[in-house]
């Protein structure tokens, strides 16, 4: 039990996809602009995440024992098609939501961070349990990253920014500025 803590507090805080691996950095400046469409994003992602793992467990114990090269290929079939999934359903469910992601939706299929989770995971030599508490961790990470990020975005808006500072340039300082806080809690768990 004490390892899943560990397995998810890494993943979530200590080595977070985005703001230690940079991992998905396209969905983090790209739609953290609003704070409800960065949790929504962000959920959908986490569940992404949460259904690869199960699945790439799976490929990786049943399937890929022969075939390891096929590794590879099976996790993006597997990330390709839970991500078709959840847009056909964001879609039916809520179409103001649907539209609120925009090209962000389908482009979790190409989301870097969650091909390696699948990666990670099985390199690791996680089982089933343990993947999928790395999963959660780092599907609460990315929407941590993103859900921080829009507030930061937001706040800046109504703040008096210089001009020069104003749009990607400033996302890209508060971004800069957010990977190194979570740099420090790289130390948070080491013995004294």
């Amino acid at each position: 039990m004490n390892e899943l803590v560990w397995i998810f507090i890494s993943a979530l805080l200590v080595n977070n996809f985005v703001l230690a691996y940079f991992l998905g950095l396209c969905p983090f400046l790209g739609v953290s602009g609003r704070l409800e469409t960065a949790l929504r994003l962000g959920l959908a992602t986490l569940f992404v995440m949460l259904i690869t793992a199960l699945c790439s467990w799976l490929l990786n114990t049943y399937v890929l024992i022969y075939a390891p090269y096929l590794r590879l290929i099976s996790f993006i079939v597997v990330i390709a098609s839970t991500v078709q999934f959840i847009e056909m359903v964001i879609k039916r469910v809520s179409p103001g939501l649907f539209r609120a992601l925009g090209i962000f939706l389908p482009l979790i299929t190409t989301n870097c961070a969650i091909l390696g989770l699948a990666i990670f995971a099985t390199n690791k030599g996680y089982g089933l349990v343990e993947g999928m508490t790395y999963a959660l961790g780092a599907g609460l990470g990315f929407t941590l990253a993103l859900v921080l990020m829009a507030g930061l975005r937001e706040e800046t808006q109504i703040a008096p920014v210089p001009r020069l500072l104003r749009g990607t340039a400033l996302n890209l300082i508060i971004a800069g500025i957010l990977s190194m806080a979570f740099m420090g809690f790289a130390g948070l768990f080491s013995a004294a």
